[in-house]
């Protein structure tokens, strides 16, 4: 007989597997074998700091381990082909769910493969050159790879979050990411799990383009026949064919966007948010977050306990100003993808143990917002983007260098004569932020802050600091999908998903879009 029963326990007890054998025992009358764990989240709402557990005891027959068996991949049959352009999450699970019905994906990825990619992110970070088609957000494993690592998502009735996190354990991630509640992989980690993926691609008879760039979409009588793709290292030009195209892009493959309205395909403009990036020393986050008095307490708790993070949004003159993609024990990295941009975004290694925590801060933007750009129709968001994160990289000296604030200073409109450190690693320059970035931004996030302030006591200080800009939450473009088919609603073949479609956002929602996709195309071949 098995039974679910749940637990609230220290954060050492939850830690101390005999511990919780002992209260199994003292609170229930069963005899067990064995349990484990099914699920784990940390509760911080007040001091102490508790960890809930639920955990499935097995009492009158013999306790074993249980393992989620592997996904299975068939080998692709040629004759049934589906380009897939993109190799982020959405792209990478829509082919391992094609392969599992047998279907060949071709994969067209502009940057480089993962460990290549990191020599570019690499020179970015010391160099400040920027390679347009390697960097943070371009190459194999999309924008998260190297930018993000947290894998929780509130997608749970879009798709199947379980098999997600199984094929990403099959591929080389730890098993506790089934059972946390906020799980985590790492962005040191990522790498390696993305390679592995595409050896299950290849391995079973996918094939995968990198360095190459689409140019043109084949369509006749609006259907898909293929792509036309140039490659970035010989300018070599290749025409690959077929009637199923799944359009993968990340939201900053702007070139795409453009080629799309350049073709008369329907575009749709999307609520987006901007704003910066907010840093303040972790220990100050962990004290404020698991309500501790002094540093000693906060190093106790943290033998057992992750670096502390936190979630803030408030309702400002009809605006949603809110934290975005926060990363505890965390680096700031700059995720231009051109030279003369400034774009500032947030990731966390797997053992979150850097002394900084960083968090986007962000205002919606609204149509009206957009006037300026109306001309440009409906990639006008792309190019109020654009505006911003040249002005930040013109005021950091025409460099990566970051123009930056201290939060206090930037709330009250003073001049921040010197700044902290930071983990930004192309380095920062006193700006005044409320001068570069547009008022109804500005404003909003100096009440934000205020606001945020007074429910973290402790969170408005200048020992933290703000860097500009905070762009690329979210695709400003969503490219129309009918919601059963996922096919576009007017060019046949073209199915358009992930966080540049503006179908997801982040790691664990684009990789369900991209999974649900390639089901979706899979009972088209049955």
């Amino acid at each position: 007989m098995k039974k679910i029963i749940d637990l609230s326990l220290l954060p050492h007890e939850a830690d101390d597997k005999k511990f919780i054998e002992e209260i199994i025992s003292s609170n229930t009358s069963l005899s067990f074998s064995g349990f484990r764990t099914l699920r784990r989240s940390i509760d911080a709402r007040r001091f102490p700091v508790r960890v809930n557990l639920q955990v499935e005891i097995f009492s009158e027959e013999e306790f074993i381990e249980e393992k989620f068996q592997p996904h299975l991949f068939r080998e692709a049959d040629k004759n049934k082909k589906v380009i897939i352009v993109g190799a982020g999450p959405a792209g990478l699970f829509a082919a391992l769910r094609l392969l599992q019905s047998g279907i060949k994906p071709i994969i067209i990825e502009r940057g480089k493969p993962v460990r290549e990619r990191r020599r570019d992110i690499a020179i970015l970070n010391k160099q400040q050159i920027v390679n347009p088609e390697s960097n943070y957000c371009f190459g194999e494993g999309g924008a998260g790879t190297y930018s993000d690592g947290k894998l929780y998502t509130r997608s749970s009735k879009r798709g199947n979050v379980r098999k997600i996190l199984e094929l990403f354990v099959q591929h080389g991630a730890s098993e506790n990411i089934l059972i946390e509640s906020h799980p985590h992989i790492g962005t040191n980690k990522l790498p390696g799990i993305i390679e592995r993926m595409r050896e299950t691609i290849l391995n079973n008879g996918g094939e995968i383009y990198f360095n190459s760039t689409v140019t043109d979409f084949e369509l006749q009588n609006n259907e898909v026949q293929g792509v036309k793709i140039r490659k970035v290292d010989t300018h070599d030009e290749l025409f690959i064919a077929a009637n199923k195209l799944i359009l993968a892009t990340g939201h900053s493959a702007r070139d795409i966007f453009r080629l799309l309205y350049s073709k008369k395909i329907l575009l749709e403009p999307k609520p987006f948010a901007m704003g910066v990036r907010v840093e303040h020393p972790q220990s100050l986050i962990d004290k404020i977050q698991y309500h501790c008095r002094d540093e000693q307490t906060v190093q106790k708790l943290r033998e057992h306990l992750p670096a502390a993070s936190y979630s803030l949004v408030q309702q400002t003159e009809g605006r949603g100003v809110y934290s975005f993609c926060m990363c505890p024990g965390g680096i700031i990295a700059p995720c231009a993808t051109d030279q003369n941009q400034i774009v500032v975004n947030g990731w966390s290694p797997s053992k979150r143990n850097n002394s900084f925590a960083n968090s986007g801060m962000v205002v919606n933007i609204e149509p009206d917002d957009l006037r300026p750009y109306i001309n440009k129709g409906v990639l006008a968001g792309i190019y109020f983007q654009q505006h911003l994160e040249e002005l930040c990289w013109k005021s950091g000296g025409e460099k990566q260098i970051a123009p930056a604030q201290r939060l206090v200073d930037f709330v009250c409109k003073k001049f921040s004569s010197s700044l902290p450190s930071s983990s930004y690693q192309p380095g920062t320059t006193s700006v005044s932020l409320n001068d570069l970035i547009p008022e109804f931004i500005s404003k909003r996030l100096r009440e934000g802050f205020i606001s945020f302030g007074k429910k973290m006591k402790g969170y408005m200080t200048n020992d933290a600091v703000l860097l500009a800009v905070e762009s690329r939450t979210s695709s400003p473009i969503r490219i129309p999908r009918d919601t059963k088919t996922f096919e576009h609603v007017q060019v046949k073949g073209l199915y358009p998903i992930g966080e540049g479609a503006g179908y997801a956002g982040g790691i664990m929602s684009a990789a369900i879009d991209g999974e649900r996709c390639g089901e979706k195309i899979s009972e088209l071949f049955i």
